[in-house]
């Protein structure tokens, strides 16, 4: 049986796929079975599970080391002792507290032995770094190129409209959604910023499944210009290009679905990174305060 392959992905703080029905191992409780989110580094590994000093998950416990069984025993030769990973950890809920823990998924942040070059560099966005040129065809059916924003502030982000799990794509839309009104609020600073959505999704994500999209986050449904907020998709053979560059990795999930990593990105009138947001906890009035700073 070929081995799965593990993804080398730089600085991912934050994966998870985007669809709501995960496929766990059979166990005694497959019904109950949990999907969590687990970012840490590998202790130590034998042939069919590793010890793991794990970060918190939310809901399930507490930063702590401890063993994990492999759902895929034979990805245990990729991982080495000093390695970052993030994984989902499936758990079956027995009463008050979980059982049948095993992770599956695992993607290799960080590697501790040098002698492994990645096929794919990911770039983390930092500030001060000038974005590329990027080309989009928006919701409208028009090329739009990041260039011609230069002399706004843009908060971009990243999504896809068939994105189920409300923590992830819904919840950058939402944000974007009390964003684009709070700004609309004040008209000097509106016209000194603009938004733009941009789906990893370009086979799928057409313009007119993004108009339909956007339209119903604005809330003006058929009736919105998008003058002020786009929703765009660059083309396929440039995906890859502009997801490296951002540092979102994109890996298919089960039944069409992505499995995904979040960045949201504020850049400033001259084209340069001002500050990134590599996961969904950013606040919509935290991210306005720094485009008002930076229109400033």
């Amino acid at each position: 049986m070929p081995r799965k392959p593990l993804f080398l992905l730089a600085s991912f703080v934050l994966l998870a796929g985007c669809h709501q029905n995960a496929s766990p191992i059979p166990s005694r409780s497959a019904s109950a079975a949990n999907t969590f989110t687990i970012r840490g580094q590998v202790v130590s590994t034998d042939t069919t599970r590793i010890t793991l000093d794990g970060e918190q998950v939310p809901g399930f416990m507490e930063a702590m080391t401890m063993d994990y069984k492999l759902a895929d025993p034979s990805v245990v030769s990729e991982l080495h002792p000093g390695d970052r990973i993030t994984a989902k950890v499936l758990a079956d809920k027995q009463g008050d507290s979980f059982e049948n823990v095993r992770l599956k998924d695992i993607v290799v942040i960080a590697q501790a032995r040098p002698d492994y070059k990645p096929p794919v560099s990911y770039h983390v966005p930092t500030t001060g770094d000038l974005v590329p040129n990027f080309k989009l065809l928006n919701q409208s059916g028009q090329t739009i190129h990041l260039d011609q924003f230069k002399g706004k502030v843009v908060l971009m982000t990243f999504i896809y409209t068939r994105c189920q799990l409300a923590d992830f794509c819904p919840r950058m839309s939402h944000n974007f959604a009390s964003i684009d009104k709070a700004l609309a609020a004040n008209p000097a600073l509106y016209k000194q910023t603009h938004l733009i959505s941009v789906s990893f999704d370009p086979t799928y994500d057409t313009p007119k499944v993004l108009r339909s999209y956007g339209g119903a986050y604005t809330g003006n449904y058929t009736n919105e210009k998008f003058l002020h907020w786009d929703f765009a998709a660059p083309p396929e053979k440039e995906l890859p290009a502009m997801t490296q560059f951002f540092n979102v990795g994109v890996t298919p999930g089960d039944s069409k679905s992505l499995t995904h990593s979040l960045s949201t990105v504020l850049i400033n009138k001259d084209g340069k990174i001002v500050d990134w947001y590599p996961t969904n906890e950013w606040k919509p009035e935290d991210v306005l305060a720094a485009i008002k700073k930076s229109a400033a």
